[in-house]
């Protein structure tokens, strides 16, 4: 079963990815890119399948694409060095 799902999920990142290297130059488009707002839907959908299929095997590029947080860049003050206890 779990083969069979890993089949799955390499096919469909195949898929997107051949899609978004676009080798048939255009010709086949689920969404045409010049319709307005709604042309580069069908390239996002194909990225991020892609992003997920790479992070079910291990390739997590997702971290690239989160903001830091001011504490998690170097020589920014932290701010839970304070410890409370209770009396």
């Amino acid at each position: 079963m779990k083969f069979i799902r890993d089949l799955l999920v390499l096919a469909s990142g195949i898929v997107s990815a051949l899609y978004l290297l676009n080798i048939t130059a255009g010709f086949v488009e689920f969404i045409p890119d010049n319709v307005p707002v709604f042309g580069n839907l069908d390239e996002a959908a194909a990225t991020a399948l892609l992003i997920n299929c790479l992070a079910y095997f291990g390739v997590d590029i997702g971290h690239f694409l989160k903001r830091k947080k001011p504490e998690d860049k170097p020589g920014a003050p932290k701010t839970h060095d304070i410890e409370v206890t209770k009396e």
